[in-house]
């Protein structure tokens, strides 16, 4: 059963008009300015038709130039009006939609880090700009713009009907023409407007998508088939707009002809009333002003009800996102002002996705203080471990507990501020070095940023780049090598001084220098604080604490590097293959 499409969702409309109520002054004024600009618009049509009868037909020069004057300074108000209406009207949409785009972030920022697993980036980049700016729309071209038109329309015809009531019913006989038209129009363009919204958004996704990974379009030579998926997307948006742009060049001309239609009945009816003495040469001419009047918000109509619509639309996107309950809902209260880093994982069990177990049943502890290496062949869970313990995700059962108390009592922002995360893949931001490491918080001098990098050894590379702790790395960090990165990430983690540490692979794609550095820092740092070192390199590892050695989600082995070894089980036939490809790479 298909459900029914809402012609018109005054719900959401409500809830979009909600974050107008801190401007709920300059709304009321643009009601206001409505209803005066709609009182306006027929007298001067009602004042032209008062020139002509009166004193031109009666050669009242005196009277002429004073109603002249008079109609001036009418036009200069009406002008005066009309454009504060439309500025204020235009202020309300941006400010609107600057507090719903802050609103919109926030919310993302907040997300659960599984959200992201599940929604295109170009798809959030859509509704954070393109659907939130439709949302301004409404504000400028929609709901306010809409009313003023309607009153204005209603003054017009009333006063035409106060003027002659049958000539405005011979006027007003193509109407109906109208109406359909409009109606046609409405539709045509509301359904290519949407096409437009789906294409829009596909596009975002996939040049987003693109761009950031166009290192394998171009390593596997895909440039050709992608652009051919590309250029079938950007068809479909083209042929949406095209659809558009069709139903504008008809129904405009459409209007224009019943704009003529009711015209020349005006000239054939009015000229027998004038003939008969029915009326006056002034008021045929004030019907000619008012046609036009009248005809020019109708012309608009139906493209701002579309607008309109495609606002809501819009808001209806924005609003799944701020409606999303993908967050960390029971965050803790107890603030984690100083940890000491004492960690214990009690029976943990974690999931992705319901029924397809990561973690089965993880059981250990850390003391203070102390280096535990986690180790694995790819898809143990090795990473997945490290993502739950800063509360990443929510384990499914279990109990993790940091300093004698459960993770969940932790208010998750400040727990966070006491663990530092260095990761294999490296992400940093476009600005500058200092940028990148402090991730531009004012409060972290530059003396402490230096002092950092140099006990990491990387002071000195850092002073060679152009502009030293100034030079801009770009998007992604591009203009740095890998082992830099990861050098900027490392100090990055390091300069908030954390009692956790946790290194996922952060010495596996670095050059032998690089790795140097990172392992002389690494032995430096790790003294005093409790670290978690996920690493393939055998250097890395061997002076930890203990081993855990994961496979399937569960720890399968447990001990030092020398009781392992001796033990000659799962680690020992890791360390051996690490060994051997060693060997082969130095012959």
């Amino acid at each position: 059963m298909v459900t029914p499409k809402k012609v018109f969702n005054f719900k959401l409309l409500r809830r979009i008009f909600s974050f107008s109520r801190p401007y709920r002054k300059t709304l009321y004024l643009a009601a206001v300015l409505a209803v005066i600009l709609a009182v306006i618009a027929p007298l001067r049509p009602f004042l032209i038709r008062m020139s002509v009868d009166q004193y031109i037909g009666h050669n009242l020069m005196k009277g002429l130039i004073m109603i002249t004057v008079f109609q001036f300074g009418m036009l200069l108000i009406e002008s005066l009006l009309r454009f504060w209406f439309a500025y204020r009207s235009n202020w309300l949409g941006q400010t609107v939609v600057n507090d719903i785009r802050n609103t919109v972030f926030r919310k993302i920022l907040f997300q659960d880090i599984s959200f992201y697993d599940r929604t295109p980036i170009g798809t959030l980049t859509t509704r954070t700009i393109n659907d939130i700016e439709s949302i301004n729309d409404i504000f400028s071209e929609g709901i306010i713009s809409i009313v003023a038109d309607c009153l204005t329309i209603i003054a017009i015809i009333i006063m035409m009907l106060f003027t002659d009531w049958r000539i405005t019913l011979a006027c007003l006989a193509p109407f109906p023409l109208l109406i359909l038209a409009t109606w046609w129009f409405k539709e045509a363009v509301n359904k290519s407007f949407q096409t437009v919204r789906n294409a829009v958004a596909a596009l975002n996704a996939f040049v987003q998508e693109h761009l950031t990974g166009m290192y394998i379009v171009q390593a596997f030579a895909a440039e050709q088939r992608e652009l051919d998926k590309f250029t079938a997307i950007n068809q479909q948006h083209r042929d949406a707009n095209i659809k558009g742009i069709f139903a504008y060049s008809v129904f405009f001309p459409v209007v224009e002809i019943i704009l003529a239609a009711s015209t020349g009945l005006l000239v054939w009816y009015g000229a027998v009333r004038v003939f008969n003495a029915h009326t006056s040469v002034g008021v045929i001419i004030s019907f000619v002003l008012y046609l036009n009047l009248l005809f020019r918000p109708l012309r608009m109509m139906a493209d701002k009800f579309n607008v309109l619509q495609m606002g809501i639309i819009a808001g209806e996107r924005v609003f799944t996102i701020l409606d999303s309950q993908e967050y960390l809902v029971s965050n803790g209260s107890l603030i984690a002002e100083q940890l000491r880093g004492d960690v214990e994982f009690r029976d943990v069990h974690f999931s992705y996705k319901p029924g397809v177990p990561v973690l089965r049943g993880i059981s250990f502890r850390i003391e203070a203080g102390k280096t535990m290496a986690v180790v694995g062949h790819t898809g143990a869970g090795k990473t997945s471990l490290i993502s739950i313990l800063n509360r990443l995700y929510e384990i499914e059962s279990g109990r993790i507990i940091i300093d004698g108390h459960e993770l969940k009592e932790y208010d998750i922002h400040s727990l966070r501020s006491h663990i530092g995360i260095v990761l294999q893949d490296v992400f940093l931001f476009s600005g500058t070095i200092s940028d990148n490491i402090t991730l531009r918080n004012p409060d972290i001098p530059r003396s402490k940023v230096e002092h950092v990098a140099k006990m990491l050894g990387m002071h000195d590379f850092i002073m060679r780049l152009p502009g030293g702790y100034d030079f801009d790395v770009m998007e992604r960090g591009n203009t740095l090598s890998q082992g830099q990165r990861q050098l900027l990430s490392f100090a990055r983690a390091l300069l908030y001084d954390p009692a956790i540490l946790i290194l996922d692979e952060a010495t596996s794609s670095v050059d032998s220098e690089s790795e140097q550095l990172i392992q002389h820092a690494i032995d430096t740092l790790i003294k005093g604080r409790t670290s978690i070192i996920i690493a393939h390199r055998l250097s890395t590892i061997r002076k930890a604490n203990e081993i855990i050695v994961m496979d399937h989600g569960t720890i399968i082995e447990r001990g030092t590097h020398n009781s392992l070894i001796s033990d000659m089980g799962a680690y020992y036939e890791l360390y051996t293959a690490v060994e051997k490809t060693l060997v082969d790479k130095i012959i």
